[in-house]
């Protein structure tokens, strides 16, 4: 089972956004949503942070993100005040890009931690390039016309970023000036690709071929919309 995702807001209807926006991205995973007070006004509730924590967990753990400082707090307490506390992480992520991240992270099966840090990442637009030995690695380079309706945006995104996870390859994409990682949903967001648009594929490493042909073979699918 896949980690699982508790947003905890001081606004029902803000995490329930949220859990919409990162179901979108992560079908399979469990993203429970944890806002507000029992009575629907504005705050934060121990007691409904704890049960979105034991809905959330389905055995591979889960990950908590939250909006304001005191849901900070209320989410810490309520993981440690779990039996075994080590079955959750409080992510210090932006709520929004962090959930998208984490539950992109989620839906490749990463495991707890990996999946906190893709949320932590989203701060900086996402994970760091590595550096060093894939620069002198031999790469493939193919260009590939968008022809779905909404280019590189939210669900299009997660899918490629989804469909590279096990390859032991780095892949970029560029438009224009711009570039971002294939692994990262915010960043291929960020690059505004629209159809219609030639984005170039930079891929390098021992599954760099397997991983062009994936793109395309999604690019040939209208990326399922």
């Amino acid at each position: 089972m896949s980690v699982g995702l508790v947003i905890v807001s001081h606004s029902t209807r803000l995490a329930e956004g949220v859990v919409e926006l990162a179901q979108q991205m992560a079908p399979d995973v469990r993203v429970v949503a944890a806002g507000g007070l029992p009575d629907g006004n504005v705050g934060t509730d121990f007691e409904k942070v704890s049960a979105a924590l034991s809905d959330a967990n389905t055995g591979s753990g889960a990950v908590v993100l939250y909006d304001l400082g005191s849901a900070q707090m209320i989410a810490e307490l309520a993981v440690e005040s779990l039996g075994d506390p080590s079955t959750a992480l409080v992510a210090d992520a932006p709520l929004v890009e962090g959930a998208v991240a984490a539950a992109v992270a989620a839906q490749g099966g990463e495991p707890m931690a990996a999946v906190a840090r893709a949320a932590e990442a989203a701060a900086e637009g996402g994970e760091p390039a590595e550096a060093g030995a894939a620069e002198a690695e031999q790469e493939i380079r193919e260009e590939l016309e968008l022809t779905n309706e909404v280019g590189l945006h939210a669900r299009p995104a997660a899918l490629l970023a989804r469909s590279l996870t096990g390859l032991q390859a780095n892949v970029r994409i560029t438009l224009g000036d711009h570039e971002a990682d294939a692994a990262s949903v915010l960043g291929l967001m960020g690059l505004g690709a629209r159809k219609g648009d030639r984005v170039v594929l930079h891929a390098t490493g021992p599954d760099a071929a397997q991983a062009i042909d994936r793109i395309f073979d999604l690019a040939k699918r209208n990326f399922d919309e």
